[in-house]
């Protein structure tokens, strides 16, 4: 199995696309830090322009630790799709390009080949989403600086920066998991389809279309809510709450867990029936 998973490995970090995601995560991360590093006080003074008139806000305000929320919360919309764009294409590029039945001579199970497409692509996902941290986190700290976090959103919390680190580490753990389930579901329909493009769409027009229907919070889809992956993903936002809530923290990773379990039991179902052609 660590053969099969080192192969496919190889096959995927050998394809000049997969270098797409972390070259424009690159991109973006060092141009907001750049206009941030330009403009961010000005920015910031305007956002905190009513809360400053009510409370003495000192120290550094515009450190690494806010940049890096704030590029967290500014990507993790693009995540989906750098996953999509590699692990939609693990079983539909072997169909494209008509390299099954060579996959298939070796003495191994349909199941074990999806297993060892699984785990690279849980690789690749792991690596996109820890890049993002080095690059938001670790450049930011170092040009920004530490301090206090300060997240205005229905509520004003501020977060002592001795008590951040440790909730970014973990928001960046339960993102992994969550683009796991991306990346199950895009292995999901490629395993469905003979071209990558296909999955690639599909996979983004289902995650779009999951996130209307988790955002409009009509009573229409108030129970549907309660069982699509999208109503958890962004869930890492929980870590930085002033309490933890550490009872719903593991019930989000509970339903996308069993979102993983479902989307590669279905994987393995559809690839065991598969009539290979080419």
């Amino acid at each position: 199995m660590k053969n099969l998973i080192k192969i496919e490995l190889i096959k995927i970090f050998r394809r000049p696309i997969t270098y797409i995601g972390f070259a424009a995560l690159c991109a973006i991360v060092l141009v907001m830090q750049l206009a941030l590093f330009s403009e961010g006080e000005q920015m910031l003074d305007f956002v905190l322009k009513g809360l400053s008139e009510q409370f003495l806000l000192e120290g550094n305000l515009l450190n690494g630790y806010l940049v890096a929320f704030f590029l967290l919360n500014s990507l993790w919309v693009l995540m989906p799709f750098l996953v999509t764009l590699v692990c939609g294409a693990l079983l539909a590029g072997e169909a494209a390009n008509g390299t099954f039945r060579i996959l298939l001579l070796r003495p191994v199970s349909r199941e074990k080949i999806v297993l060892a497409k699984f785990f690279a692509g849980l690789v690749y996902t792991f690596l996109l989403v820890i890049f993002l941290m080095v690059l938001s986190l670790g450049i930011g700290i170092t040009i920004f600086g530490t301090g206090d976090l300060i997240i205005l959103n229905e509520n004003i919390v501020i977060l002592s920066s001795d008590d951040v680190l440790w909730r970014f580490l973990g928001a960046f753990g339960f993102g992994v998991v969550g683009m796991v389930v991306i990346a199950s579901l895009a292995l999901l329909l490629s395993s469905a389809s003979d071209n990558p493009v296909g999955p690639v769409i599909g996979t983004m027009a289902i995650v779009i279309g999951f996130t209307i229907i988790t955002n409009l919070h009509l009573d229409l889809f108030r129970i549907l809510e309660k069982y699509i992956f999208t109503s958890y993903t962004s869930s890492w936002t929980l870590f930085f709450d002033l309490e933890l809530n550490s009872q719903k923290i593991f019930q989000s990773l509970g339903i996308l867990g069993a979102h993983i379990v479902l989307f590669l039991g279905a994987t393995i179902y559809i690839f065991r029936k598969k009539d290979i052609l080419t």
